[in-house]
């Protein structure tokens, strides 16, 4: 009789060693990453380079507790590209400025890549980085964590499946106040990198929160503009870069679009809504409330199809971990990104084939993402023209 390994060994070794780029003291998506890994028991975290300046990034490695600190990833990269049992996969959690030659550096080394949005700053970057992971036989992906939700998962499924028709509509916001004042000029961390264009790129609003809600349209509708005509504005004096955009799309099959983000509205914290509309049904699913996605079939009483009931369908079964009335949110959905590329490392550490129902962003939603900021900013300065995407 043989007996399979079980218990904290056997599960040491069947998790995936995991590194992580930024992330350390001050950090706010650091620590949700950390926290997602770990969550499903998929990771160990176990070497970082947790800021820009050595001496922080080695003080941010002890206090975690992590088996080896680093100064810096160019360092990190190399060591551990060179020990037996060293990291499998990094997590970059940096400001804007570093996604592109943190992950070039691990790329090249040969660790997969997880990635927080936007990918890189500008489109030249993000398809340099599609080539490396090309020609690295690396995986990249990409953490628009919104997509992570069951009931986003359930929305995706009823329009691939034809139940809401032809797609004639698409209309997502993204509303927060949190930059109703000129926050950057106080020392806050979070607002200053944002709002500069060295470290956050060409796009402020656009690029840190409208970049999600054009992730999640595309994702759900499965239809990428082919035009836009985008107003970025900056209401607030001083900033240095947009805090509210209004953005019109045109889609392939004859679909239009409307995208407003912004992060000046009062009133608003995390106000991310989805409206999807086709020639028999519409959807909607709002963030804040991430259990129920309201279905409406033309002519019928609309729908609340609930996670974690016998209403939900089979891609929301799939993540869904607590059964009905137990709020599944944030964390969570964070959290089913994170295991969707667990699976498809321990794919590629086994040599087969992700398995299909595996469904995760990619350095091709990565350049979608920065395509977008870029056309947005082009379309703006040109005084709000349509463009292509």
């Amino acid at each position: 009789m043989t007996i399979e390994a079980s218990g904290p060994a056997a599960q040491a070794r069947r998790r995936i060693r995991l590194g992580m780029v930024g992330g350390g003291e001050g950090a706010f998506i650091g620590a949700v990453h950390r926290i997602a890994a770990r969550l499903d028991d998929h990771y160990e975290l176990i070497a970082g380079a947790l800021s820009s300046t050595p001496e922080k990034a080695l003080r941010s490695a002890a206090a975690l507790g992590l088996a080896r600190g680093y100064a810096d990833y160019q360092t990190m990269a190399r060591e551990e590209a060179a020990r037996d049992d060293g990291i499998e996969a990094v997590a970059i959690v940096t400001p804007n400025d570093q996604h592109a030659p943190a992950a070039q550096a691990f790329l090249e080394a040969g660790i997969h890549v997880i990635c927080d949005k936007p990918v890189t700053t500008t489109l030249a970057d993000a398809e340099r980085l599609r080539s490396l992971t090309r020609s690295s036989g690396r995986l990249f992906a990409v953490t628009y964590n919104y997509s992570g939700y069951p009931m986003v998962r359930h929305a995706r499924r009823l329009v691939r499946e034809g139940a809401l028709g032809d797609i004639r509509l698409v209309q997502v916001e993204y509303p927060q106040d949190w930059l109703t004042e000129p926050l950057e000029f106080t020392g806050q961390k979070q607002a200053a990198w944002r709002t500069d264009p060295q470290r956050s790129g060409a796009g402020g609003c656009v690029g840190d929160i409208g970049t999600h809600a054009y992730q999640l349209a595309g994702f759900v509708s499965g239809l990428q503009p082919t035009q836009l005509c985008a107003e970025l504005s900056t209401f607030v004096p001083g900033r240095a870069l947009d805090d509210n955009v209004q953005v019109m799309l045109r889609y392939a099959n004859g679909a239009r679009g409307l995208l407003w983000a912004s992060q000046v509205a009062p009133g608003n914290e995390n106000a991310l809504r989805l409206r999807v509309y086709g020639s028999r049904a519409g959807l909607e699913w709002q963030q804040e409330q991430p259990n129920h996605l309201r279905f409406t079939p033309f002519g019928e009483a609309p729908r609340t199809i609930s996670r974690g009931t016998a209403s939900a369908n089979a891609d929301a079964a799939r993540v869904t971990r607590l059964p009905s009335g137990h709020p599944e949110g944030y964390l969570e959905g964070f959290a089913t990104v994170y295991g969707e590329i667990a699976q498809a490392i321990h794919a590629a550490r086994e040599g087969r084939p992700v398995p299909a129902e595996v469904d995760f962003p990619t350095i091709e939603d990565g350049i979608h993402g920065v395509a977008f900021i870029e056309a947005a900013v082009r379309s703006s300065a040109a005084g709000a023209v349509w463009v292509k995407v």
